[in-house]
C-alpha cells in the first residue's frame, strides 16, 4: 500500500482522516509498522493527493492529520482494454495489474473459448471487483479507478459496442501468428483486444479484423494472459 486511498467518508469536517476498516488498518499496523508522528501518502477517491500525518492508531481507527492534498494522479495510459474473460484467479490479479498501470476503461467480454461458469464467478461481483481496482491504484500510487464493463456476448460486441470503441480509437488484436509485431511507445488513443487461454478463434479474429482491427503478435512464446497483457501495455505505451 504505497498510498492510503481515501472514501469521501474517511474525512472529517475538521480537516482531519479516520479509518477504521480492518484491512487498511491491519496493513498500517503490520506492513508499514506506523507509528504516530508519520507523514504518510494519502489520496481521495478520483480526487488529489497529498499527505497526512499520523496522531493515533489502535486496533480500532488510525486518525491522521490531512497536512496537504494538492497533486494531481499520475496521467493514465491512452487505452480500452477488451480482456476476454480469464479464470477468476488469473481475472483478479489481472485487474490489479492493468489498473497499476495506468488503464482507466477495461471491458471484460464473452469469446468462444471462454468458460461459461467464469461468468458466475464470485470475482466478478461489484465489491470484489471494486476491491482488486482498489489494491492497484494503491500500488501505483493512484487514486482514479477504472471502469469495468461486463460483455457477455460476442456478436453483440462486435455489433453494437465495437464501431463506436474504434471511432476514435486504434484498434489492435494480439493474436499469434499475426505478421505483425507489436508496435512501440504509440501515443494515439487504443482499443487493444487480449483473448482468452487459447486465443480468439479464427472467425473472431476475422471479424476484428474486418472491423477495422490491425493484426499483432508479441513474438512466438505463448504467454498466460496476465504476463501477455501486461507485456502488451508495456510495449505500447
Amino acid at each position: 500500500m504505497n498510498l492510503i486511498l481515501l472514501d469521501p467518508n474517511d474525512l472529517t469536517d475538521d480537516g482531519h482522516i479516520c479509518i477504521t476498516d480492518p484491512r487498511r488498518l491491519t496493513h498500517l499496523r503490520d506492513v508499514h509498522r506506523s507509528a504516530p508522528g508519520d507523514l504518510l501518502t494519502v489520496g481521495v477517491t478520483n480526487g488529489a493527493m497529498g499527505k497526512a500525518m499520523l496522531k493515533d492508531i489502535t486496533s480500532e481507527r488510525a486518525y491522521f492529520k490531512l497536512e496537504s492534498l494538492d497533486e494531481a494522479p499520475p496521467p493514465p495510459l491512452p487505452v480500452h482494454l477488451v480482456l476476454a474473460l480469464p479464470r477468476p484467479r488469473m481475472l483478479a490479479r489481472t485487474l490489479e495489474h492493468v489498473t497499476a498501470l495506468g488503464v482507466k476503461e477495461i471491458t471484460l467480454l464473452h469469446t468462444k473459448r471462454v468458460e461459461k461458469s467464469y461468468w458466475q464467478s464470485p470475482e466478478l461481483r461489484a465489491d470484489k471487483i471494486h476491491q482488486h481496482l482498489v489494491l492497484g491504484l494503491e500500488q501505483a500510487r493512484d487514486t482514479q479507478l477504472p471502469t469495468v464493463t461486463l460483455s457477455k456476448g460476442f456478436r453483440p460486441f462486435l455489433d453494437q459496442q465495437l464501431p463506436d470503441l474504434l471511432s476514435q480509437r486504434r484498434g489492435l488484436v494480439a493474436h499469434p501468428g499475426m505478421p505483425n509485431p507489436c508496435p512501440r511507445d504509440i501515443a494515439v488513443p487504443t482499443l487493444l483486444l487480449v483473448g482468452p487461454e487459447g486465443g480468439f478463434i479464427p472467425w473472431e479474429v476475422d471479424q476484428l479484423l474486418a472491423a477495422g482491427c490491425e493484426g499483432m503478435h508479441l513474438g512466438p512464446r505463448i504467454l498466460r494472459v496476465e504476463t501477455a497483457v501486461t507485456a502488451l501495455l508495456s510495449r505500447l505505451f
